[in-house]
């Protein structure tokens, strides 16, 4: 029977980091089944390792985060249900049409909080990932989102949402369902829900399939997500009508945390652990816990009134910008007898 060929890395910037993690558990295992000390070459190659990793995570392109943020490995919204919350109670159905699997919905403990989570679910095997539709929502999920985000601001408990999807399903029975019509009702119910709201970006944000449950008090971003109105292949495929410009079209969406954090589109850039979620999980829900928290005791503090007056003022403030006044072009020098006046250079 022939060996199973080992799944390949889809990170092919990771590599030399693969290879030397590989050399060090190598020289782990001689060592074990050997009397020879090699404590002092393993950790020299560990040092040499960690300092790979700065070098390589410290330099990646948009294009390579955005491959990071779909990493199957990636800790998803199942896996932050089960790893930061307790007691977790799934609610289903929009009371209309279906339960949507793409959307968690459930009643939940954060610490000694109580608070409603919302988050896309892609599902981990395959089966799972065809019933959930790979995180792309249809009008059901929407609905059956903002049915329990009402439920959770009748009886006062905070609201957090993991955002990760490649967008909203965009099939004819989801239009013909109303998909557009839902995203826009979720964002204007979202909007005035009298309790915090924190939004969390954990990998893929793709478009109004990430604002349908998006509006948030706090917007939040995992320092290797993204969030872009359109996917680099899709703007690649728009603008050069050409799939080999993805790179240049993730550098142009500033679709990185770093990006929209500088825009203003979002409040803060959680910290992922050395070489991104994927490499240490329980690392990446201590550090998103910790936000969760400190952003909920921040928006606890505030009364009804100041919270949605807050929360309106700041999404009224994305895409705002300052307009700096042209300066005056010095005095013209008189046409010499004879010269072609140049024409006047319009400047945007």
């Amino acid at each position: 029977m022939a060996k199973k060929k080992a799944p390949e890395n889809p990170l092919g910037f990771e590599a030399p980091i693969e290879e030397l993690e590989k050399k060090i558990q190598e020289l782990e295992a001689f060592a074990a089944s050997t009397e020879m000390d090699l404590t002092a070459q393993i950790a020299q190659l560990k040092v040499r390792c960690t300092e790979l990793k700065r070098d390589i995570y410290g330099g990646l392109s948009p294009w390579q985060r955005v491959q990071i943020a779909r990493h199957p490995n990636r800790p998803a919204t199942t896996d932050y249900a089960a790893a930061l919350f307790d007691d977790c109670l799934e609610l289903h159905g929009d009371r209309a049409y279906a339960d949507d699997r793409a959307i968690l919905t459930a009643l939940a403990r954060l610490d000694s909080r109580r608070v409603l989570l919302v988050g896309h679910r892609k599902g981990k095997t395959t089966k799972e990932r065809l019933s959930c539709n790979f995180g792309s929502a249809h009008p059901e999920g929407y609905r059956k989102a903002l049915l329990k985000m009402q439920f959770a601001a009748k009886y006062g408990l905070p609201v957090i949402t993991l955002i990760n999807t490649p967008g909203a399903y965009p099939g004819i029975g989801a239009e013909e369902r109303g998909q557009a019509q839902v995203i826009a009702r979720n964002l204007m119910e979202m909007a005035r829900l009298p309790v915090p709201v924190v939004s969390v970006v954990i990998g893929e944000g793709g478009s109004g399939g990430a604002l349908g449950i998006g509006v948030g008090d706090r917007i939040l971003m995992l320092e290797n997500a993204y969030y872009s109105v359109i996917s680099p292949e899709g703007c690649s495929a728009i603008l050069w009508k050409t799939g080999e410009m993805t790179e240049e079209a993730a550098r142009i969406l500033k679709l990185t945390a770093r990006d929209l954090r500088g825009l203003g589109v979002i409040d803060e850039v959680v910290p992922e652990p050395l070489g991104g979620a994927h490499r240490d999980p329980a690392e990446a829900v201590r550090l998103l816990k910790a936000a969760l928290l400190r952003n909920l005791d921040d928006l606890g503090r505030m009364g009804r009134d100041e919270l949605l007056a807050s929360r309106y003022e700041k999404f009224r403030r994305i895409g705002r910008f300052v307009e700096e006044p042209i300066p005056e072009a010095p005095a013209a020098s008189p046409e010499p007898e004879g010269a072609h006046p140049q024409p006047a250079i319009a400047r945007s």
